[in-house]
């Protein structure tokens, strides 16, 4: 049993949240870090958990327009992803049975605001077939860029290693 971490990141912020909770979730669970990029769209038969992290972006999931305005807000040169969360939980195949998921991603400020990538991203893998291992989760970054806020990387491995704890004790999908 293994879980899978796939992330979409453009400025580093994503990718430091999904890092921590792979690190969370190691305590519990054998554990791959993966570029949405680099994600394959059939997942190996031991993986029980599959974990998706993204920015969020006009309010859910990046598209190529808002990966592109994104690139160009970037403080430094950044090289505009190909592929986005959107578009790999397009190519991702129904999950067979006993593989659970869950979903965070990055968003400015700690207020209410509309939309979120781990909803969208939570939708999306329930409709093919990953049952919920526990509710879609954000993390906060400063501006539009970040650096993420204060606490938020040892939140991010907290969340992991409490989800790790949920997934050893949940029956198969």
């Amino acid at each position: 049993m293994s879980a899978l971490v796939v992330f979409e990141s453009i400025y580093g912020n994503t990718r430091l949240v999904a890092e921590a909770v792979a690190r969370g979730l190691s305590e519990s669970i054998e554990v791959e870090v993966l570029d949405v990029g680099s994600a394959p769209s059939k997942l190996m038969p031991e993986v029980a958990l599959l974990v998706v992290g993204a920015p969020t972006h006009a309010f859910g999931l990046s598209r190529p327009n808002t990966r592109h305005d994104a690139v160009t807000k970037a403080p430094s040169p950044v090289t505009e992803p190909e592929t986005g969360a959107r578009e790999w939980l397009d190519t991702l195949e129904q999950a067979g049975k006993g593989v659970h998921a869950a979903a965070f991603d990055t968003r400015i400020g700690r207020g209410w605001f509309p939309g979120s990538a781990a909803r969208a991203a939570s939708r999306r893998l329930g409709a093919l077939g990953f049952k919920a291992a526990i509710g879609p989760e954000s993390f906060y970054v400063v501006g539009g860029t970040g650096p993420l806020a204060d606490g938020e990387e040892e939140r991010a491995r907290q969340w992991g290693f409490e989800l790790g704890a949920e997934i050893a004790h949940l029956p198969p999908a």
